[in-house]
């Protein structure tokens, strides 16, 4: 019994995320040999897809033999359980998933859809990889960003307090400020 317990303990898995919508190209990324052997190198053992509404079916892998272990599914009621159960989640560009994994403190990398249009999302992914919350990558340059992350460089994202301006406004609008 203390095996499989030390076992399990030892499991490291990477959460995939892109939402509700379609994003292939993430999910062919992910689902390559040469992002699979880097996600192995660097100890994660299980890699989960949520894959959306996308047509690409990644490669389910599992067996001893198998140094990463591959499932995928479409979609679920709330994402918030593997969020937290991941050692390391690879997000599209979307606020809330990448607002969502920085307040668990998770270490992320976020990937953007190029094939949208005045992607907004992309402007808030680089901004918060400059400031050091997160790891910023394309789906073709997915592997090199793995290859070079060091999750313990991240800076930990501190969400503001709306409590100021929200007392401010009340004040303006003739509301108790308590």
């Amino acid at each position: 019994m203390d095996g499989a317990e030390n076992g399990e303990h030892s499991r490291k898995m990477v959460f995939v995320t892109v939402g509700t919508t379609c994003f292939d190209a993430l999910v062919k990324a992910v689902d390559s040999q040469q992002v699979r052997e880097q996600l192995s190198r660097k100890g994660y053992t299980d890699l989960l897809i949520q894959m959306g509404r996308g047509s690409y079916m990644p490669s389910k892998v599992s067996g001893e033999d198998e140094p990463l272990t591959v499932d995928y599914f479409t979609f679920s009621p709330s994402i918030a359980d593997y969020l937290k159960s991941a050692s390391l989640i690879i997000s599209h560009a979307g606020s809330g998933s990448i607002f969502e994994t920085l307040c668990l403190g998770k270490p992320l990398i976020v990937v953007v859809n190029e094939e949208l249009m005045d992607n907004h999302q992309s402007e808030l992914a680089e901004e918060l990889a400059e400031r050091k919350h997160l790891f910023y990558a394309r789906p073709q340059t997915l592997h090199q960003t793995i290859q070079d992350m060091s999750p313990e460089s991240l800076i930990p994202y501190s969400p503001g307090n709306p409590m100021p301006v929200v007392r401010l406004m009340n004040k303006f609008l003739g509301f108790p400020t308590d």
